[in-house]
């Protein structure tokens, strides 16, 4: 009896693989995962000009080439905000991720310096970690006055004042854990498959990611002012790698979401699952994470209560419910969905500590 339970398991933990890479909870089965590209500036806004080279131009190459890779996914949906040398305001680029009900944004950008800096960068939403950033994150914001009614479009907010900057940063809190995520993938494969200078992931207040309302990212592909970099960039093989690099690490963290968060699992499956849990693993929903620490009561948290926190790193992480049934989590998620929180998933904890879905049905099996 014992023997055929751990095959029904291990089945099960097939049949979750194969489910997963397809089907979320409260989705239909046909749900794309889309990803909005933008490529920085256009138009009238050429960008930075290092060296001779077009800032706007070499970002829409490689968008193009990202999108392109991305197509032949079925499962991937890509929306573009500009596919040709046209200016698009900053509000209307997060406008067109917003409408399009974006899993993830990546705008692509070259950048500039008046020293020999060189390397690449992905920032996501946040404080300033120093003045550099905030140096990048102006350069890129004062486009903003290429367009026509900014004072009203962006109410009032200043490029070159540290703290209307920081006043936009609340927003992207929710989304923050997923798009360090996806900042670290795309660093990693810059600096280990193309062996290029990675300066890192930061944060800084990019007003194109305040725009939007989900996990987002800039990537500043390397100095058109260092000259062997800018002529790189500008090369077919430059765009090509670095498109590459960006295509592998979106699939990198599709296939993470895919496999460890929001499982749809049918109901034999789940009662399975759930006959066969440790006492001591229990499940929680995470419904955000933000790099301040807030007073887990429901006000804060539009409403729902019995909410946990932790901190990783720099990071505080939020959780709503607890239950020992599987199951049971599927009315967690779709309740913290209806209240906002879109990107809600399943974590499994074992004894206190946080551990992933495969570990918990590892530990169920022995």
């Amino acid at each position: 009896m014992k023997t055929i339970k751990v095959l029904r398991l291990v089945c099960s933990i097939i049949t979750l693989v194969i489910l997963s890479t397809s089907h979320v909870i409260a989705q239909p089965n046909n749900h794309e995962f889309v990803v909005v590209l933008d490529a920085g500036h256009g138009g009238h806004d050429p960008g930075n000009l290092g060296n001779g080279y077009k800032e706007k131009d070499i970002a829409l190459k490689i968008v193009l080439q990202v999108g392109k890779e991305l197509e032949k996914n079925p499962d991937i949906k890509v929306v573009y905000t500009r596919k040709k040398d046209v200016f698009v305001d900053l509000f209307v680029r997060g406008k067109i991720a917003n409408k399009a009900n974006a899993d993830l944004f990546v705008s692509v950008h070259c950048n500039s310096h008046n020293s020999s800096a060189h390397g690449t960068e992905t920032f996501v939403l946040g404080t300033h970690r120093n003045k550099t950033n905030f140096e990048v994150a102006k350069k890129e914001n004062s486009v903003i006055f290429l367009e026509d009614d900014y004072e009203k479009n962006y109410a009032g907010f200043d490029p070159n004042s540290p703290e209307s900057v920081m006043s936009i940063l609340l927003s992207q809190e929710e989304y923050l854990d997923q798009s360090i995520q996806l900042a670290s993938l795309i660093e990693k494969n810059f600096s280990g498959k193309l062996k290029r200078n990675s300066r890192g992931g930061k944060q800084a207040g990019f007003i194109v990611l305040h725009q939007t309302v989900m996990p987002s990212v800039l990537v500043e592909t390397g100095f058109l002012t260092y000259k062997k970099e800018g002529n790189y960039l500008n090369s077919k093989k430059g765009q090509g790698e670095m498109s590459q690099a960006i295509v592998s690490a979106v699939l990198e963290y599709k296939k993470s979401i895919d496999t460890n968060v929001d499982y749809y699992v049918d109901n034999d499956t789940a009662s399975e699952i759930t006959e066969e849990i440790s006492s001591d693993i229990v499940f929680k929903v995470q419904i955000a994470a933000s790099s301040n620490a807030i007073d887990t009561k429901p006000y804060n948290f539009k409403g729902l209560d019995n909410i946990s926190m932790l901190k990783e790193g720099s990071l505080y992480k939020y959780f709503y419910g607890q239950t020992s049934n599987y199951e049971a989590t599927k009315a967690l998620i779709e309740e913290a969905r209806r209240k906002g929180y879109g990107s809600s998933f399943v974590v499994p904890f074992k004894s206190g500590k946080k551990i992933t879905l495969a570990e918990a049905l590892k530990t169920t099996a022995n």
